[in-house]
């Protein structure tokens, strides 16, 4: 028998848009942050359910569909619960689902300063101003190159991050050639950062200091430190 190909693109969420004050929730656990300007600081990491892309490279492709659902309230204090300052909201892609900018403005009045990682195809105007924003540039070696919303580069401050994760010497060039056309006056910095298992990051480097790119090598320190494991 046929069976039916899934809803692609943003219409596999589009229930999340009609539920304000409620999340789809995948995971929410302690664990040291492994990307963006806050790298290397302890925080709560709170995994919010569904994507609209399929990266080649995606590590949390257990995201898409694997969540229960909670009132925004509840994950805030959920996240609470470990005492910890600095809280991390990704995905999945947060910016799938309508209530995150709530989440993140009831977080912040409970006092967490509150970081966002978001896939670039997504607007960033309703979130907070004070949340830190890490904000992918999708390559051609993601299979979602061109998803990018350019409106959102001017939308980035000075604690904010730009972010391109290569693949290879194409994602390379292109992550250049951006930056070149499009990376001049940006406020915030910049990371290159290589998908793993796909660029080995000496090499990247090496590519880097040729090139005298004005961005930073960033590797995943979460997977440094546990490689593939969950709730870590």
């Amino acid at each position: 028998m046929d069976t039916l190909e899934p809803p692609r693109g943003a219409a596999r969420y589009l229930g999340e848009r009609r539920e304000p004050r409620t999340l789809l929730v995948n995971e929410i656990y302690a664990s040291i942050q492994g990307e963006g300007p806050e790298q290397g600081f302890p925080c709560v990491l709170l995994r919010l359910t569904g994507c609209p892309l399929r990266c080649s490279y995606c590590d949390s492709a257990f995201a898409f569909f694997e969540g229960r659902r909670m009132a925004v309230e509840e994950a805030a204090e959920a996240a609470g619960r470990f005492g910890i300052p600095r809280v991390l909201v990704t995905g999945g892609e947060p910016l799938a689902q309508a209530a995150t900018p709530l989440l993140c403005r009831v977080l912040q009045e409970r006092g967490h300063r509150v970081s966002v990682e978001t896939n670039g195809a997504h607007d960033l105007a309703a979130l907070p101003p004070e949340v830190v924003k890490v904000v992918d540039v999708k390559t051609p070696g993601s299979g979602e190159g061109g998803s990018f919303r350019m409106e959102n580069l001017r939308l980035l401050g000075p604690m904010d991050a730009l972010k391109f994760v290569l693949t290879g010497r194409e994602d390379f060039d292109f992550a250049t050639e951006f930056l070149e056309g499009h990376g001049k006056g940006l406020p915030c910095p910049v990371f290159f950062s290589p998908a793993a298992g796909r660029l080995e990051p000496a090499l990247l480097a090496e590519w880097m200091v040729e090139r005298a790119v004005e961005a930073r090598l960033m590797v995943q320190l979460h997977k440094v430190l546990w490689g593939e494991a969950r709730g870590r």
